[in-house]
């Protein structure tokens, strides 16, 4: 995805979580077993389909994130980034807020049916390429999440040396499992955002992210598949998004990824939500809503991804599933 930083530019369950509680930076296992434990505050999960966006931009008058009116149709919002330094942009913004703000706004967002995570990584970080060690980095990210309270973790991991070397897979399968230790299933949500063509098979030295589905993907609760940025012509029509991608990237398509033995209600279809808010890929809102309708129809229920807020709001994601999932008025 792309990153400004800070200094540059239906049924839903309820869980049970953590109470905010400030940890130090070189918090180990036991520090946030214990922190998770002693838990009161609630945690929020939505049921398939996701309809997540992301939040990234500067937005004049809103820190951390924007009143909860501003996204319904959405159910996860997503605070970019927490960065192996600290957190930056929006996840910066929601540490700036009191302890009753952010529960205010959690209980806002919570109430209307949307849980609110952070991003982790994004395109600054290299994190493997850095030698940044992936347990400690994992304690670390968990921690964070327990102390600003909230509903999980979204790995945005873009290393594409790592990847490239075939030294991601077994980085992100550490850091994955050790994430799950410490923010436990059912009550913590932890995605995954990899680009579309690290699905495909034969290309990557140690197997891409099949691999790591293969290894932990029942740790994860679904991908954030990044449709974008892949080129000019790649995941532009329905049919190279859902069926059949180019050359370049052989077997990225969805349903090309599902039959790769990936499951189906884990694969989130990512777009984003102007030609501005990334290289390539765009699609039209309607255009998309076609493709999510005919995905639908084929027994695909996972949902859809957009960066980003503000460019993607209420009106992107009413069109968007609009012939599927149409939102309540």
């Amino acid at each position: 995805m792309l990153f400004i930083t800070s200094l540059i530019f239906t049924s839903l369950f309820y869980f049970a979580g953590t109470t905010v509680v400030a940890l130090p930076a070189d918090v180990g296992e036991a520090d946030v077993a214990s922190a998770v434990s002693s838990s009161h505050q609630k945690r929020y999960s939505p049921s398939a389909p996701y309809f997540v966006e992301y939040f990234d931009a500067s937005v004049s008058g809103v820190t951390g994130a924007p009143p909860v009116s501003d996204v319904s149709g959405y159910n996860v919002f997503i605070l970019a980034f927490l960065l192996i330094e600290g957190a930056w942009d929006n996840a910066e913004g929601w540490t700036e807020l009191t302890a009753d703000e952010r529960s205010s706004t959690k209980a806002d967002y919570n109430d209307a049916g949307i849980a609110l995570m952070v991003s982790v990584f994004g395109s600054t970080d290299t994190p493997t390429t850095s030698g940044a060690d992936p347990t400690d980095t994992a304690n670390t990210m968990a921690a964070w999440v327990v102390e600003y309270g909230l509903d999980g973790i979204d790995v945005d991991y873009e290393d594409f040396d790592a990847m490239d070397s075939g030294t991601a897979e077994a980085w992100l399968v550490t850091f994955t499992t050790q994430l799950r230790n410490q923010l436990p299933a059912g009550d913590y949500i932890i995605t995954h955002a990899p680009v579309a063509p690290w699905f495909s098979p034969n290309i990557w030295t140690n197997g891409g992210y099949l691999e790591v589905n293969s290894e932990v993907g029942d740790l994860i609760d679904w991908y954030n598949v990044q449709f974008y940025n892949q080129g000019a012509s790649e995941y532009t029509t329905c049919d190279g998004l859902l069926n059949t991608s180019s050359s370049t990237w052989p077997e990225s398509a969805l349903f090309q990824i599902i039959a790769n033995g990936v499951a189906s209600d884990m694969l989130v279809i990512g777009k984003p939500a102007t030609t501005g808010d990334a290289s390539t890929g765009y699609m039209s809102s309607s255009t998309l809503a076609t493709c999510v309708e005919d995905a639908k129809a084929e027994g695909w229920d996972a949902g859809v991804m957009v960066w980003e807020y503000p460019d993607a709001g209420t009106s992107w994601i009413t069109t968007v599933r609009a012939d599927s999932w149409p939102v309540s008025s």
